[in-house]
């Protein structure tokens, strides 16, 4: 099986890369989140893989980090997605944020998520709510690099300390979080919410 390939990127055409590994080129499908992050052509690349065989197809799926990769095998283990509709999730939110819609119970944001509907989006809150419980302190940030949680992360666990429902702080946090923010000046503007002042 191939699990990680470092190589020359020669090729980027959504959702398909050409990888050259020792005068190889290897075709791979990849997430928007992983193409954004890619180098330029004729850069070098290390890509994490996912190898997939089927009756009569073999797939290589690559992702810059584990957690991308961690989230697209446990999607598919949901009934009815596949690899296309694992790629469209991640293609369309970070798993940071996955995590947390999975975990607040978030069914109405899922369905947003192209590929997504109300029944798979059920399925997906019970199926993967203990595994994104385990990936929580992975998923917000990069578990390769081990980055901290982002400030919209941190608020989010603060404003759950302090009692505050899964789902409404996943609301207040996406209503009043603007980039640049503090954790701190979140949790500020999403009391300020709550309390309606």
């Amino acid at each position: 099986m191939i699990g990680r390939l470092r190589g020359t990127l020669v090729s980027k055409q959504p959702p398909w890369l050409l990888v050259e590994v020792g005068g190889i080129g290897y075709e791979l499908e990849a997430p928007m989140s992983t193409i954004y992050d890619l180098p330029g052509l004729g850069k070098e690349v290390v890509l994490l893989t996912h190898y997939a065989q089927k009756e009569d197809s073999v797939a290589l799926y690559g992702f810059l980090q584990e957690a991308e990769r961690t989230l697209f095998r446990n999607l598919q283990k949901v009934s009815g997605i596949g690899a296309k509709i694992a790629l469209a999730v991640l293609s369309g939110v970070s798993t940071s944020d996955f995590a947390r819609l999975v975990h607040a119970g978030d069914v109405v944001a899922l369905t947003k998520i192209p590929g997504i509907g109300k029944k798979t989006a059920e399925r997906i809150v019970v199926e993967l709510r203990d595994r994104v419980d385990g990936m929580a302190a992975s998923l917000p940030g990069a578990a390769a690099t081990g980055a901290p949680l982002d400030a919209a992360g941190e608020a989010t666990v603060a404003l759950q300390q302090l009692g505050y429902k899964p789902a409404e702080v996943t609301r207040l946090v996406q209503k009043v979080a603007v980039d640049g923010d503090s954790a701190e000046a979140i949790i500020r503007k999403a009391l300020r919410a709550a309390l309606g002042s």
